[in-house]
């Protein structure tokens, strides 16, 4: 647009100069001797009259550029709008994520998680097959080291027949790779009495040792009802970046899924022969410390656990007002929930806020483990950090109140690991 007025200004600056060339030939004409001064003072007016041109121009080309760039004030509104609502529509399209759904099982046939263990000695709760694997101590807390290229070992199960998983089931633990150790983890899952070569399916990944590896890839392999082999691989976060990332496995019939740090990296329908034992084999150079073993019978439905966990709640606040749960967990002697918790949270809180008007104590209990000068103020920070959990996904505070328990009203034997792990648990109690 510039360019075009431009263009017309030159065309116009053209005929001023012909019709004043016309008239000082004309003066010339007519006056030879005209007074040379007379001449200057028509160069002078001819050089105002393009300067009054080209500034009304400019001003033209101003306000024509400032409604370009600026536009009206009706026209930003409405483009911010527009930008708005396809913000919003990008939003709503996004896949919303349901692979965070591990349901630990109802029924813990074994734990460890290295209290009173001594540190440099065989951790007393396994099992050596090959290799070597000592309790160790890091960042202040008891865990399992296997230092050995070829370590393998299985947990040590009371009346142990290698028939112990059955066919509903999860296990569970937190592993860390330090940044200077490579090679690779399996988790092997057996057949009932057989050797270790006859896995019904298997979990492995490998440390890589690479500061621009940003993930690892989780193998799962698995045995067919036809007795052929079949394998997923899925991308898993960087193993080997010297933090704890916690590992678990549900298996209910044939459904095998797998989970890293909460999210699901495989879902397999069709692994029907179930094991009956299982092992955990390191092979490669370098450290790996494991921690907080569990093993539990149960698992999550396969289909219509929704409705089911909802069902759940409603039906135990109906018998017996209260909810129990042994699912939300907490890193050892701290107030900080796993990840792997907000699952239970999650139900609770969709209960509240469709019962509006239910209002909840909410318990947290341990075991006797510990002084009471230790586990009554934790219970109360860990029941805090439930509430605050709960806030967060829309509960509303006044209908929450937390209270710690300690170990002052146990449900089991708390001289059992077994009996432990029941005492350590949460109660929704209705008031």
């Amino acid at each position: 647009m510039k360019t075009k007025m431009i263009t017309r200004a030159n065309s116009f600056f053209s005929r001023i100069s012909k019709t004043v060339f016309v008239f000082l030939v004309m003066m010339s004409l007519s006056s030879v001797n005209a007074d040379a001064q007379f001449g200057n003072l028509l160069n002078k007016a001819k050089n105002k009259l393009k300067e009054k041109v080209e500034n009304k121009i400019d001003q033209k080309i101003d306000k024509i550029t400032d409604k370009i760039v600026n536009g009206p004030e009706e026209s930003i509104e409405n483009a911010t709008k527009s930008d708005a609502k396809d913000k919003v529509t990008k939003k709503s399209a996004q896949v919303e994520d349901v692979k965070s759904d591990f349901v630990r099982g109802s029924q813990i046939i074994f734990s460890d998680d290295q209290t009173g263990e001594t540190i440099g000695e065989f951790p007393s709760k396994w099992n050596l097959q090959r290799g070597n694997a000592e309790v160790a101590k890091v960042n202040g807390r008891n865990v399992i080291l296997m230092s050995s290229p070829d370590s393998w070992i299985e947990p040590l199960i009371k009346n142990d027949s290698h028939e112990y998983l059955g066919n509903i089931f999860t296990m569970e633990f937190d592993i860390m790779y330090p940044e200077n150790s490579e090679g690779g983890f399996e988790w092997d899952f057996m057949e009932p009495q057989s050797n270790r070569d006859n896995e019904c399916f298997t979990v492995n990944w490998y440390g890589e040792n690479d500061d621009q590896n940003e993930y690892d890839d989780i193998h799962t392999g698995w045995r067919l009802s036809n007795g052929d082999l079949s394998s997923n691989t899925a991308k898993g976060p960087c193993i080997s970046d010297g933090d704890w990332h916690h590992m678990a496995v549900s298996f209910n019939q044939r459904a095998l899924k797998v989970y890293v740090d909460g999210k699901r990296v495989a879902n397999i329908p069709n692994a029907p022969v179930n094991p009956g034992w299982v092992t955990l084999w390191r092979n490669g150079g370098g450290n790996v410390f494991i921690k907080d073993i569990i093993i539990a019978k149960g698992a999550k439905d396969l289909y219509g656990q929704n409705a089911t966990d909802a069902d759940a709640i409603t039906k135990a606040m109906a018998e017996t007002g209260k909810f129990v749960t042994n699912n939300i967990l907490f890193e050892t002697g701290k107030a900080d929930l796993k990840a792997e918790s907000m699952v239970e949270i999650m139900k609770v809180a969709e209960y509240m806020k469709a019962n509006p008007s239910v209002r909840f104590e909410v318990q947290g209990h341990c075991d006797n483990q510990g002084s009471d000068k230790v586990n009554d103020p934790l219970s109360q920070k860990r029941s805090e950090a439930i509430v605050n959990a709960l806030v967060k996904l829309g509960v509303d505070e006044f209908n929450l109140k937390a209270v710690g328990k300690g170990s002052h009203e146990p449900v089991a034997d708390n001289s059992t690991e077994e009996g432990r792990a029941k005492n350590r648990r949460v109660e929704f109690i209705k008031r």
